[in-house]
């Protein structure tokens, strides 16, 4: 039996669980596989490159086998950055048997700015089904006795496809701020793999068999160019970052092909609480492009624009219901 301490590592199809048992506290981690799709934002983060990016098996152009992340046991330290910046909740951390993250609760890490608030008053009641139905996460649901719509926020991946859905009912506050662009005819032909792998419906196939684009789900996870045949050329360069007060340089990364890529994310910037950390610090310059004068797709005319209700499940019948 291993030695208090040590870290045991219990894989299988469904979930990755750490454990470190100590004399005082007693750490779990549990990625749950069912909703990880090996983005770019966990193996980022880790300031100790205990995660690494698992290939998808990829057949004639579909995926087959799903991307993954996986986890080095020997270097993982229970910090609980990537819990906190996974955007599709998939990691869980408890401490004693109680949630917790210790980079937030020592302050070394903010927490992100993010909500999903519904105003029933200004829904139209006929579409429920509708908007329970296009959530791709399963988090919204009907409480019978409040007669409102109700989401487990702790699962809800800020996707907004409930904002479209209702009609601008529900609010969604989106941590990340960024971009995402399609260029269809840079893919390489027959290949739909970063629809499979599109956790939202930002990019999927629709009625036609064609890949399309709707940007406003994007939720800047970048699976879709974890998995892309197309790879992101990387060159790094240093800049000057303050750390307590002390200024030092770093390393920080940019891609020189984005003009080639089939498929582009990038992250501006994030809404959090204050933290003066240099663990934040550093995690900011491996995750946010140099960006921050850019400006996010519109909520007003998002809610307006007839491609993003047609990607929908049942959009079209949707938009072509009589007044």
């Amino acid at each position: 039996m291993p030695g208090r301490g040590l870290t045991q590592k219990h894989s299988s199809p469904e979930a990755i669980v750490l454990e470190r048992a100590m004399v005082t506290r007693h750490y779990i981690m549990r990625w749950d596989l069912g909703r990880c799709v090996g983005c770019q934002i966990g193996p980022a983060v880790c300031p100790h490159d205990a995660l690494t990016h698992v290939d998808a098996v990829l057949e004639d152009g579909r995926m087959s086998v799903k991307q993954l992340v996986d986890v080095d046991a020997d270097k993982c330290v229970f910090c609980g950055e990537c819990v906190e910046m996974c955007p599709l909740n998939a990691i869980d951390m408890t401490v004693n048997g109680e949630v917790e993250n210790p980079v937030i609760k020592y302050e070394a890490f903010p927490t992100l700015t993010q909500s999903t608030v519904f105003n029933k008053d200004a829904f139209d009641w006929s579409r429920k089904d509708f908007v329970i139905d296009n959530c791709p996460t399963n988090v919204i649901s009907y409480d019978e006795k409040e007669k409102t719509l109700v989401v487990d926020d702790a699962h809800c991946i800020r996707c907004r496809q409930c904002e479209v859905a209702s009609d601008g009912a529900f609010i969604v506050q989106q941590p990340w701020k960024g971009s995402v662009k399609l260029q269809r005819e840079k893919c390489v032909e027959g290949c739909l793999a970063c629809a499979d792998i599109c956790p939202t419906r930002a990019l999927h196939i629709n009625d036609e068999g064609e890949l399309v684009l709707a940007d406003y789900y994007c939720i800047k996870c970048g699976a879709c160019m974890q998995i892309c045949p197309v790879k992101p050329e990387i060159e790094e360069y240093e800049v000057v970052a303050e750390d307590y007060g002390v200024e030092k340089v770093v390393k920080h990364q940019r891609i020189t092909n984005a003009p080639e890529l089939p498929v582009l994310v990038e992250r501006w910037r994030v809404a959090h609480s204050e933290v003066h950390s240099g663990s934040w610090t550093q995690a900011l310059l491996k995750l946010a492009d140099e960006k921050a004068e850019m400006v996010e797709i519109d909520r007003k005319r998002a809610l307006k624009r007839r491609d993003l209700i047609f990607s929908l499940k049942g959009g079209r019948n949707i938009e072509e219901k009589p007044e």
